[in-house]
């Protein structure tokens, strides 16, 4: 299995490299994105971009993918709807359409979000945004799939970006083995998240929008 990776220097994206390159049927991974990567490997090939919202010229290498796993993503807080949306919907839908030109059926996974609105009526800003993408993703000619995790933990010393989540997660750390034990339905690893992606490119799954309980069933087989 080939593998595209955007988002590979975020907290899920990390997760999701390191699962890919302990996968053995990975032949390769392509991480695509503005910044290097610190990981090596002679699986992994990195394409440094500095505008991914212009796709034109990587076309031609984007193509010989078998899965897309699109990790990229920003927080809403203190965000504009205009500005969120750019990042959120423009850049995602940018990133799909070219696929979906160069590569239709590639299966193409998302990350979305728990509560995520698919009516893209709701009162919360993040939640319209989010569901419009998936909306969109959906009609395009690609297999997508989306993710819907609620709290991520983060393992094998991969840490947030972001600083406010960087910090709630250290003060959860002491506990974060019992949130995980006592809180699966709410609760999710990066570590989980990689794998899930990985079944759910071998496997497909029965629809196309994949709740926290639906992430946990490809884990099982």
């Amino acid at each position: 299995m080939k593998v595209l990776l955007f988002g590979a220097t975020g907290m899920v994206g990390r997760g999701v490299l390191r699962e890919c390159l302990q996968a053995t049927d990975v032949e390769s991974i392509c991480a695509v994105g503005r910044s290097a990567l610190a990981v090596q490997s002679p699986r992994l090939r990195q394409i440094l971009h500095a505008d991914l919202f212009n796709l034109q010229c990587l076309e031609a290498q984007l193509a010989d993918f078998d899965a897309c796993f699109f990790c990229l993503g920003v927080s809403s807080s203190g965000m504009k709807e205009a500005d969120y949306e750019r990042v959120t919907y423009q850049l995602t839908l940018g990133v799909a359409e070219a696929l979906s030109r160069v590569a239709p059926g590639m299966t193409f996974i998302y990350v979305s979000g728990a509560g995520t609105d698919s009516t893209e009526k709701g009162r919360v800003m993040w939640a319209r945004v989010k569901g419009r993408t998936e909306n969109a993703l959906l009609r395009l000619p690609l297999k997508s799939f989306l993710f819907r995790p609620g709290f991520i933990a983060p393992m094998d010393g991969i840490e947030s970006r972001t600083p406010l989540y960087r910090i709630t997660y250290k003060l959860l750390a002491p506990i974060q083995p019992l949130l995980q034990w006592a809180l699966p339905s709410l609760v999710l690893s990066t570590r989980e998240i990689g794998q899930s992606m990985l079944a759910v490119a071998r496997h497909g799954y029965q629809k196309p929008v994949l709740e926290i309980k639906d992430i946990r069933a490809t884990l099982r087989g």
